[in-house]
């Protein structure tokens, strides 16, 4: 993201930087295939051990996964000095990896969880794409790609965001003196994730914008239900599970922009992506990192004012990217640099408080 500032800033790619990416293409492949992809194998990785009862992934094995990763990062940097297809065999590098790392862990678990195994195999895909159209295989795959990948994050916060929103809320209330919070409505939940399911397949296909812009009005209003009936307002004391359901309230409402924008265009398709991606996905990904980082290393499910901080930081950056353009055109610019600068402050509150949290020993440990 410093980068992307940098970029749009100067009117030119950084000093450093060497890529032949368009500026908005190296901008939507680094997020969703840097950070998210990062974010997911992150959840994944730390998910799956418990789910099957395995040994977690670690030492050189994880060492290994993350050198891919960056190796991945510096040769879309660099690719305008390097080969395309070298550039695409280093990127790729990290899904079919990290398939590898986790498909036997997951393969002795349930079967649900076999699920995961195919969204790697959609993101390795929507990868693919992109890079085919760089070595002129392809004609307009590169957009394609980046929207399958965002798609398949929607779907994901849709059924990974309905387990862990009413549990981690449940857990609250039950500490709170409710002994039967949030009774489950699996129906609900059913309909909730078919709906997110049938406007991005109806999207992916091609089809009349009418269909899948009704479909994600449908979607919005069914989902929105679900959030309703996980009663957030009765969390606003506890910023680490309220930051849950304002994460899923970005999607109810990055839903319902799509829709608008599809059927009447009234306001535009971008509006709804950075609604989905910086509030959605933003708010999601920190938010899990957050809790997992205290969970997994023993210490107390609250955060610090400057977590809590961090969780305002995205959601405002979010609002002065899709607000400011349109409230103050003759000011776009300068909203896309403060709401840059605003995503760049959430993590670097994120990293000062969580480096020692992640370096340090666990509490009552030497």
């Amino acid at each position: 993201m410093a980068a992307w500032l940098s970029w749009i800033s100067l009117g030119d790619m950084p000093p450093s930087m060497i890529t032949d990416f368009a500026a908005s293409q190296w901008h939507a492949h680094e997020m969703l295939f840097g950070y998210t992809t990062a974010a997911f194998a992150g959840f994944l990785l730390t998910a799956a051990p418990g789910w099957t009862r395995r040994e977690p992934i670690a030492g050189a094995p994880l060492a290994l996964l993350a050198a891919v990763w960056v190796a991945g990062r510096a040769a879309v940097w660099f690719s305008g000095a390097l080969s395309p297809w070298l550039v695409a065999v280093i990127d790729c590098s990290f899904l079919a990896l990290l398939f590898g790392f986790v498909f036997s862990t997951l393969t002795a678990g349930s079967k649900r969880h076999l699920v995961f195994l195919g969204v790697l195999v959609l993101l390795f895909a929507a990868n693919v794409m992109v890079h085919l159209e760089r070595l002129g295989l392809t004609e307009d795959t590169i957009t394609a790609g980046h929207l399958l990948a965002l798609d398949t994050y929607v779907v994901l916060i849709a059924v990974i965001g309905g387990r862990v929103v009413p549990a981690f809320s449940r857990n609250a209330l039950r500490q709170g003196g409710d002994d039967d919070p949030l009774p489950p409505r699996p129906w609900l939940d059913r309909l909730a994730i078919v709906s997110v399911v049938a406007m991005l397949a109806t999207g992916q296909i091609g089809v009349d914008d009418a269909v899948p812009g009704w479909l994600a009005i449908a979607a919005a209003l069914i989902n929105g239900f679900r959030l309703i009936g996980w009663q957030g307002w009765r969390l606003f004391d506890q910023p680490i599970a309220w930051v849950l359901h304002l994460g899923y309230g970005w999607l109810v409402i990055g839903l319902a922009c799509k829709g608008v924008a599809l059927i009447s265009g009234v306001i535009a398709e971008t509006t709804a992506l950075h609604v989905l991606t910086i509030g959605t996905v933003g708010t999601m990904t920190l938010s899990i990192m957050t809790r997992a980082g205290l969970g997994h290393t023993g210490r107390a499910l609250k955060v610090s004012p400057a977590i809590t901080a961090a969780y305002l930081a995205i959601s405002t950056a979010m609002v002065i990217r899709v607000g400011g353009p349109v409230l103050l055109p003759d000011y776009d610019h300068a909203a896309l640099l403060a709401a840059g600068l605003s995503w760049c402050a959430a993590f670097a509150l994120f990293s000062w408080v969580y480096w020692p949290i992640l370096t340090r020993p666990r509490p009552g440990q030497d």
